[in-house]
């Protein structure tokens, strides 16, 4: 390789994908020459079981998806050519295509460069995941209210059992001063009458 002359590419090495969610598989490169015509893309892809890589998209000026196999018309070209971008994206990805994806970039006479490899797995949405935007925007919205609403009936409770228990034992410690004390204050009477009546026989 020429001193100088030399191709960087970037590439994430793992990416996680949901069934049926369009996914992009990024790719970024730097070039010490000039972006030309002569630039292209390729993205090639490899089964997770192994077996031989083949060629899914390529890209020259304008983009070439493939035509055949089992992402034909699900590859789409989402990148930037002059901005050193060469992401894809890949349409209603499924199990079936978890892999090894490998992004490549030439830009003569910029043509040798480092390999990087992108693993994507694509798993199935849990419920979690499905609370939409809105939902979330909805929740974070309400809950402080639902907990002020909460704090605020608690402490009416509270009030409301302390004045209750109040009442309760008020009107008790009354019954019982009303039926004690004429009971009291006739026994009183009954036993002064008794008294004064013993001295006078005295």
């Amino acid at each position: 390789v020429l001193a100088g002359v030399f191709l960087e590419i970037r590439a994430s090495p793992k990416v996680r994908a949901f069934i049926g969610e369009q996914v992009s598989l990024r790719c970024s490169f730097t070039s010490s020459s000039p972006i030309s015509e002569s630039l292209t893309v390729d993205w090639t892809y490899q089964p997770l079981s192994g077996g031989q890589m083949e060629s899914i998209f390529h890209y020259q000026s304008v983009p070439y998806p493939t035509s055949v196999g089992k992402f034909k018309d699900r590859i789409s070209w989402v990148g930037n050519v002059a901005k050193g971008d060469a992401s894809i994206a890949i349409q209603n990805p499924a199990v079936s295509d978890n892999g090894t994806f490998i992004c490549s970039v030439k830009n003569p006479p910029d043509v040798y460069h480092n390999i990087p490899q992108t693993t994507l797995v694509v798993t199935e949405r849990g419920l979690f995941f499905q609370l939409t935007s809105a939902s979330l925007l909805s929740i974070l919205v309400f809950l402080p209210s639902i907990l002020v609403v909460i704090v605020l009936l608690v402490r009416m409770g509270r009030k409301f059992r302390a004045i209750k228990e109040k009442t309760k034992s008020g009107c008790k410690k009354s019954s019982i001063e009303v039926s004690d004390e004429p009971e009291r204050a006739e026994a009183d009477g009954c036993l002064g009458k008794l008294k004064n009546w013993c001295l006078a026989c005295v």
